[in-house]
């Protein structure tokens, strides 16, 4: 398998720089401290932001469980948003915190669904709706067709800065394992070499 070159892949083969500009031209300019939320789950979805400098994890609570899960993330170079909720203003399906320091050129999602709905950016939505359901089908079969080790080699493969920027506990929870199965693996893989 040849991973892909970013850690989000639904940027894969999609021209993103009109909305990149479009957040930079118009957009504020916010910083937020890490573990400031973006979005904050069952609260209305607001926001799509670029993010120039740190990263974001996307949070989700298992009631039963008492426990936090991460199940993404956003890097530089990316966006961060609810979406599509943030389109419509639906209720956050996730709590998006920063997991650094963090510079964003936040917009309104309202912008993003007018900007999207934009004759010169019609099948953008769709295109977008259609690598974000690929990105996620493909993490989804990953859980089945690789072990934990594969899925953080290809984690370290598509994003090596992620063990600067994630905590163990994050990586982890990201991969639906406990921090200790993790750092195990590190120390495989760092004696392996």
């Amino acid at each position: 398998m040849i991973p892909n070159k970013h850690f989000n892949t639904y940027k894969e083969g999609l021209d993103l720089e009109l909305l990149r500009g479009y957040c930079i031209r118009h957009g504020e300019v916010r910083t937020f401290l890490r573990g400031e939320a973006f979005e904050d789950v069952g609260e209305p979805a607001q926001w799509v932001a670029y993010v120039e400098r740190g990263c974001f994890k996307y949070m989700v609570h298992n009631k039963e469980e008492e426990k936090d899960y991460c199940t993404g993330f956003a890097f530089e170079g990316e966006f961060v948003a609810d979406y599509p909720n943030c389109l419509s203003g639906e209720m956050s399906e996730v709590t998006i915190i920063a997991g650094t320091s963090s510079k964003v050129f936040q917009i309104p999602g309202k912008d993003l669904c007018s900007l999207l709905d934009s004759t010169s950016m019609k099948d953008l939505r769709q295109t977008i709706s259609d690598h974000l359901f690929s990105q996620i089908y493909a993490q989804y079969l990953d859980n089945y067709r690789m072990t934990t080790r594969e899925r953080y080699k290809l984690l370290l493969i598509r994003c090596p800065e992620i063990v600067q920027n994630i905590s163990l506990k994050d990586i982890a929870s990201y991969l639906k394992v406990t921090p200790t199965t993790i750092s195990n693996i590190r120390r495989e893989i760092t004696f392996s070499l």
